[in-house]
């Protein structure tokens, strides 16, 4: 496969648009979340496409007059990625929904399926084609073009299933020049995720290290960005798997290192869940804050400057970094 120039434009659940027409933007929410096997938990009322609009709509709009103008929901295929839901609620808002087209890790994801058929042959060059035709000819019979790509490690090593995954997203990315974002659980295995993907042609500062920010090492963060990717501090407002305020801090600390030009935010919200993950009551117990997309300008912003961030740190963090990403520019060299 040969290998394409970046895109010049960006794929949405609307329709293409360029990068300097992104505005604010946060780098990694869901609209909708459906860990497979989902549908078996028969006995859990499920909300309509309707009510899945509503409730987007109203979260849309919270975003809207806060300035915001468009979001990546990185959602995998199998992890009950909605085509529909998202073009609908673009359509309703005006709202720039960039989707992701990728597996999620083993231990939450389609692992079944995709094993199986390794029983029979490899599954690297099938992934890679999956993905490279919903980037570059639409999802399904959507239409809809995927803008990005997802993948995904769990927590001590990353699986041969996974560095399956990683390796198809990298033919992907290499043939069409579609960017990748990724998930990480605790704050670990970024840098081999960048090592993997970096080894099979992208570019490091294609690929945003996903939730980063569930570790304050510092060490950590400064080694994933002198190797010239993006870190996504994204997951703000989810309190319990990390604290907010080690977030915030080791953030500040990256921006005074001197990177602040390769860190994007987000809250890694789910707006809407199929079935039941969740005990009854559970989701509540979190906090108001929680899976609130509106937080990181309410809440974070103001804890930013009070550790000193200028103004100007904290746009680039929404506006500049997101467009640079997504036009392809190279990073600088980290000292």
């Amino acid at each position: 496969m040969a290998k394409s120039s970046t895109p010049t434009t960006i794929a949405t659940a609307s329709g293409e648009i360029s990068a300097d027409q992104l505005g604010r933007t946060l780098m990694h929410e869901h609209l909708v979340i459906g860990y497979s096997g989902w549908s078996s938990h028969t006995t859990v009322p499920q909300a309509s496409l309707e009510d899945e609009i509503a409730i987007c709509v109203d979260r849309i709009q919270e975003l809207q007059e806060l300035g915001y103008r468009s979001l990546i929901d990185p959602c995998p295929n199998d992890l009950g990625r909605d085509v529909e839901l998202a073009a609908k609620v673009a359509q309703r808002t005006g709202f720039q929904i960039i989707l992701a087209t990728g597996l999620y890790k083993q231990a939450e994801g389609g692992v079944p399926y995709w094993h199986f058929r390794s029983n029979f042959a490899p599954q690297v060059e099938p992934m890679a084609e999956l993905f490279i035709q919903e980037l570059s000819e639409g999802i399904g019979e959507s239409g809809i073009k995927a803008g990005i790509i997802k993948v995904a490690t769990g927590v001590g090593e990353i699986s041969e299933y996974e560095k399956t995954i990683l390796l198809a997203a990298a033919k992907a990315s290499v043939e069409t020049g579609a960017p990748i974002t990724t998930h990480t659980d605790e704050g670990s295995l970024g840098d081999q995720q960048q090592k993997i993907l970096t080894e099979a042609g992208v570019p490091a500062h294609r690929i945003i290290i996903g939730h980063s920010c569930g570790t304050d090492d510092h060490d950590y963060h400064m080694g994933l960005a002198r190797g010239g990717s993006y870190l996504g501090f994204d997951r703000f407002g989810i309190d319990a798997i990390f604290p907010d305020a080690k977030r915030v801090a080791a953030l500040a600390r990256m921006i005074e290192a001197g990177a602040g030009d390769r860190l994007v935010v987000s809250h890694d919200s789910v707006w809407c869940w199929k079935g039941q993950p969740f005990a009854p009551g559970m989701l509540e117990s979190f906090g108001e804050d929680a899976f609130n997309p509106t937080f990181f300008e309410r809440k974070i912003i103001p804890q930013l400057r009070e550790a000193g961030v200028s103004d100007e740190a904290i746009e680039r963090l929404v506006v500049g970094n997101p467009r640079r990403f997504f036009e392809g520019e190279k990073l600088a060299t980290l000292a």
